[in-house]
């Protein structure tokens, strides 16, 4: 298996966790969308330019974060098991799997760029006011679970541990108690360190000016 990613795109630190977490033998490929040819070259195998993708020993690809891991569970049988074999119980790993991808990360998005570009500060209000009350129902959920979905690590958690780091950033994340004892256990678990190792990493090269060598 080939991952083309970014280690500073959520969604593939996403995947990156699911692969850890699964002991997976892969090849890393890391492609810079901000070099020309870099991202020339990743446009001959996804034409839609969206990282991650993963090109499995048969040559598929596959796109979108929760897609690329449900693949890699079903094909390894090694590691942590994402996703239940019990209906009931991965039908809620997939509800918060969606609700964090898209409500929790479209938040953060939107936040993010509302402060790139300068943008009125009404509107950046209202979306800390929705990044506050998502934080509330996932320490309600996080009080009742020692994972997002129960006892065991899953794709939701896979999800959910990037956009906390990033919320950090945003909101004063110590407010949540169940949601801050939560991320403490995320950062004991190995697959946490490699892919945040790797992101500090790629956060130190960006503030020094680094540019890949073409």
């Amino acid at each position: 298996m080939e991952l083309f990613y970014h280690p500073l795109s959520r969604y593939s630190q996403k995947v990156l966790l699911a692969l850890y977490e699964k002991q997976a033998n892969f090849f890393a490929r890391v492609i810079h969308l901000d070099d020309p040819v870099s991202r020339q070259q990743f446009l001959k195998l996804n034409p839609l330019g969206k990282l991650p993708l993963l090109q499995t020993a048969s040559g598929e690809h596959l796109q979108e974060a929760s897609i690329i891991i449900e693949y890699i569970d079903q094909q390894l049988h090694q590691g942590t098991q994402l996703i239940s074999s019990q209906p009931e119980q991965a039908l809620l790993i997939r509800r918060f799997d969606r609700l964090v991808d898209h409500d929790f990360n479209d938040i953060l998005y939107q936040i993010s760029c509302c402060k790139q570009a300068s943008l009125d500060e009404i509107k950046l209000l209202s979306l800390h006011k929705r990044l506050a009350l998502m934080l509330d129902q996932l320490d309600s959920q996080l009080s009742q679970h020692h994972w997002l979905c129960g006892d065991g690590f899953t794709l939701a958690d896979c999800g959910l541990i990037p956009c906390l780091v990033e919320a950090k950033e945003h909101i004063k994340l110590y407010q949540y108690q169940e949601v801050s004892r939560y991320l403490h256990r995320a950062t004991t678990r190995g697959a946490y360190e490699q892919v945040f190792a790797e992101v500090a990493s790629a956060k130190e090269n960006v503030l020094a000016g680094y540019r890949p060598i073409r």
